[in-house]
């Protein structure tokens, strides 16, 4: 199972290509690897002395929303197709909320409670395998090389 999103026939490579269901869409939109990767790192920190914490984190969170749109991208690419935007930008967006969720670093803000993280992140995790992302045309087709 490839993590490109597949909704319909035209989209499968093959003659036997499933297409997505809902729970097949969560698991592909959701970046478990890099989820599971803020979590190390986000535990490694918090056990660290004399560093300063929250920037660190701030500065790695940065980092990481970019990773996730970089690795999502390279995951979903295939010759010829337009690139996954749409399933990279869902994707982007679901690592936010996870981080969210988590708390670190965004329970230093004033406004945040985690009450506000949890139902944020079972909403979007309800609602995001609703989302069909057809790309629709080859512009800015960008080639990555596996």
């Amino acid at each position: 199972m490839g993590r490109r999103i597949i909704t319909s026939q035209l989209q499968a490579k093959g003659e036997e290509a499933k297409l997505d269901g809902y729970f097949d869409k969560l698991i592909k939109y959701i970046p478990t690897e890099i989820v599971g990767a803020w979590i190390a790192i986000t535990g490694l920190i918090k056990g660290a002395s004399n560093i300063p914490t929250n920037t660190i984190l701030w500065i790695l969170f940065i980092i990481f929303t970019g990773l996730t749109a970089v690795y999502i991208l390279k995951q979903t690419f295939q010759p010829k197709k337009p690139l996954a935007i749409k399933q990279t930008s869902i994707s982007t967006l679901a690592f936010i909320v996870w981080v969210f969720a988590l708390g670190e670093p965004f329970n230093r803000l004033s406004f945040y409670n985690p009450v506000y993280g949890s139902i944020l992140l079972i909403l979007y995790n309800l609602t995001i395998p609703l989302i069909n992302p057809v790309e629709e045309s080859n512009k800015n087709n960008m080639r990555f090389k596996n």
